[in-house]
């Protein structure tokens, strides 16, 4: 398993390559309808790397991840979303939301399964 700093640094390097990928390629994403929605949804992944990189940052420094790191994550993807299309800043918040709904379904199950652990011993 990895550790926060190795996260953290996966995280950042893939936030640059798919930003860097994005820019180029961003008047392919503006020229149609489908394109624009696609550009929405990588952008949102640029939400969940971003988000990663904050939370493992914050791990290693010894603060407490909140809803802080979600709306500087949020504002941050959307930015980049605003300069590849006006339409994908739309999509990049919807499909955030449900980025975001599942990453939180996912840490309460393994938060209740290491719950359940530690009542057994």
């Amino acid at each position: 398993m990895a550790t926060a700093g190795k996260s953290m640094i996966y995280s950042s390097l893939l936030f640059s390559v798919i930003l860097s990928l994005l820019q180029m390629y961003k008047g392919k994403f503006a020229s149609s309808e489908l394109m624009t929605i696609v550009g929405g949804l990588i952008c949102s992944l640029l939400f969940l790397l971003m988000l990663t990189l904050i939370g493992n940052y914050q791990e290693l420094s010894g603060m407490k991840t909140g809803w802080g790191a979600v709306i500087l994550a949020e504002i941050v993807s959307l930015i980049v979303a605003s300069t590849v299309h006006r339409v994908c800043i739309t999509t990049c918040f919807l499909f955030s939301a449900v980025f975001l709904y599942e990453v939180d379904k996912i840490y309460g199950m393994i938060l209740s399964k290491s719950d359940s652990k530690a009542r057994r011993y």
